[in-house]
């Protein structure tokens, strides 16, 4: 397998529960960390207290043996559809990524997209991201994993509270 980047990735899933209480539980940065399989954590900074676009959080993630932090900043908001967020560069990791959250209402369930793209890497720190986490060279399987977590979260959240009653803090 090269040592490159897949620079773009999206996953979907449809879940059983209404857009607005699956929309509370992506877009509250602080929750990441109870289905990402990377970011452990997320806190909002410079006296921001949510989303909102130039409103600026930290995440702290954790792949293999590897441990980094990264501050965001969020790029558009628009409840209950779409969060869009990028990764700043630094001098120690100069790359840049976008995320993009995006919901759709169905019949009786709401479309679920993530989608990540890599803004900019330069390409000594893609061959060592490569080699160091192997993972990302493409994201999809971790974007998909992510998505069934959430799915299951709320959808057994919902079955645990009855149907048509959300779930409080959900």
């Amino acid at each position: 397998m090269p040592l490159t980047l897949n620079r773009t990735c999206t996953a979907s899933i449809d879940i059983a529960a209404p857009i607005d209480v699956v929309w509370n539980l992506v877009s509250d940065i602080t929750r990441v960390g109870e289905w990402s399989v990377e970011c452990r954590a997320c806190e909002w900074l410079e006296g921001a207290n949510g989303p909102a676009a130039g409103a600026r959080f930290r995440g702290r993630n954790r792949r293999n043996a590897t441990l980094w932090t990264r501050t965001c900043e969020v790029l558009a908001f628009d409840p209950p559809t779409r969060f869009v967020w990028r990764t700043l560069p630094t001098r120690m990791l100069p790359d840049s990524t976008q995320w993009t959250v995006e919901l759709a209402d169905g019949d009786g369930y709401s479309r679920l997209t993530e989608s990540m793209q890599v803004l900019h890497v330069p390409g000594p720190y893609e061959r060592l991201y490569a080699l160091m986490l192997p993972q990302h060279r493409d994201r999809t399987a971790d974007l998909e994993g992510d998505l069934r977590r959430i799915k299951e979260r709320l959808e057994s959240s919902a079955t645990e509270h009855g149907a048509g009653e959300p779930p409080a803090g959900l």
